[in-house]
């Protein structure tokens, strides 16, 4: 069995103590600074060409990203919003919401914790991880299945995200929970401009043998932490030596005949994918389609055989890498919970039932997270500048290791008004006579 100690420091312990308590940032807020920071507003454009010089006014705009991001709904949204009406809502909604927008917003807002991260975490290999997280479905939907284990009696999507070391979530999809998510692996590393991943980590719901050929080949370590790692069959090449001279010896031999027969198609397939010309998770699934398991993703699967034979014996050797693994993972945890505190509306439930609008709701949560991380970068290069060393100190140190996962400073409900123009009865409900008159009425009806 393999035993890995845990880290002496914890992801989040430090940036909670200087934090703003005394006062809640409105998430408005918190979107109005970011995009003077970086102008994010800018990369959303009108869907119509010859009017893409129009850009949304950035209330209207932050109001429409809060209404998908936080799972409120455009006619909630407009009827607890000042200012904003439904129709200007839903007019943002169809012509600026388009998923390529809400990507190059969200790169905008990496680009600038790229630069600020930079000054003060040493150049290190870039380690993201991806993990899914369920979410019931408030309706219908095609993309939805049912699972009692996951939604009892309802239905459901699986959230499929992807966080680096920084926490920066740079990819998002929405998928059917009853699909596997290492078919899906691949498209968040490579359908992203930004986070160029030298390490990748899932659990084991993103491991196949095809995925860790296909990781080697476009040059990312695959480093999944697998279940059962004792049950994992460890392969090798066929070799007069005597197994004697190993401690660890393979249990079963290579196919070594399909991998160099089928190398040139596997290096095609591998292209395909690298130069964007196709997602891997249409590729895998063209692959299992066929009746009897195709040619070349046999060779695949041999050749990540081979791939993760060497991690299994590299992850039992090295307690640091083992110890990386499952820090990532944990950042991937903490994430999960970022995003059921952002989608605090309708219980928790999804209200799209479309599978382009859920990936505009995924999208925007990724870009508010993201502003919720700059934010919170901006405000500890704010406290550095105090004249309180110890503060100061303090500050640094949290920047250097990148710990700046905190969201309980963020008002993301809205603020209660218990004016007397707040807490006035609209419906007369306060009248003492409405109990008094029910029997007189009910007898009438």
């Amino acid at each position: 069995m393999v035993r890995t100690p845990k880290l002496e420091d914890k992801e989040t312990h430090s940036i909670s103590t200087i934090l703003p308590h005394k006062k809640d940032v409105p998430i408005q807020s918190v979107l109005s600074v970011i995009n003077e920071q970086t102008e994010f507003s800018q990369q959303f454009t009108h869907d119509t060409p010859n009017m893409q010089h129009r850009k949304p006014e950035d209330a209207a705009l932050f109001a429409t990203l809060i209404a998908y991001g936080c799972n409120v709904g455009i006619p909630r949204m407009a009827r607890i919003t000042k200012g904003q009406s439904q129709s200007i809502l839903e007019s943002i909604a169809g012509k600026y919401m388009q998923i390529d927008n809400i990507k190059r917003a969200n790169d905008t807002i990496i680009n600038k914790i790229d630069e600020i991260s930079d000054c003060f975490i040493p150049s290190q290999p870039r380690h993201t991880s991806s993990d899914g997280q369920k979410y019931n479905i408030d309706g219908d939907s095609l993309n939805a299945n049912y699972s009692y284990k996951y939604y009892g009696a309802g239905q459901g999507v699986s959230s499929y995200t992807f966080v680096d070391d920084r926490f920066t979530h740079f990819y998002a999809t929405v998928i059917s929970s009853s699909e596997r998510e290492a078919c899906y692996v691949l498209d968040g590393i490579m359908n992203n401009h930004i986070v160029k991943s030298d390490v990748h980590s899932t659990d084991t719901h993103g491991f196949t043998e095809a995925v860790f050929a296909l990781m080697h080949i476009i040059g990312v370590t695959f480093a999944p932490r697998l279940k059962n790692l004792s049950a994992q069959t460890l392969y090798g090449f066929k070799s007069t030596k005597s197994a004697k001279d190993n401690f660890i010896t393979p249990k079963k031999y290579l196919n070594a005949d399909i991998i160099k027969q089928n190398w040139d198609d596997i290096l095609r397939f591998a292209a395909t994918i690298k130069l964007r010309y196709a997602p891997a998770s249409q590729l895998f699934k063209r692959l299992n389609s066929y009746s009897k398991q195709h040619t070349l993703y046999k060779a695949l699967k041999e050749f990540g055989r081979l791939r993760k034979t060497l991690f299994i014996l590299r992850y039992m050797q090295d307690v640091n890498f083992r110890q990386a693994i499952e820090k990532q993972l944990n950042r991937g945890e903490n994430s999960n919970k970022f995003s059921k505190a952002v989608a605090f509306g309708n219980n928790q439930e999804i209200m799209f039932e479309e599978k382009e609008e859920q990936e505009i709701a995924e999208n925007c949560r990724q870009l508010i997270k993201n502003a919720i991380i700059l934010w919170n970068y901006l405000y500890l290069i704010k406290i550095l500048q105090s004249d309180d060393q110890i503060t100061a100190q303090y500050a640094l140190i949290t920047l250097q290791k990148g710990n700046v996962l905190a969201w309980k400073h963020i008002l993301l409900h809205g603020e209660y008004d218990l004016t007397q123009e707040g807490t006035r009865d609209e419906f007369g409900l306060a009248d003492p006579k409405i109990i008094t008159s029910i029997s007189t009425r009910f007898w009438e009806l």
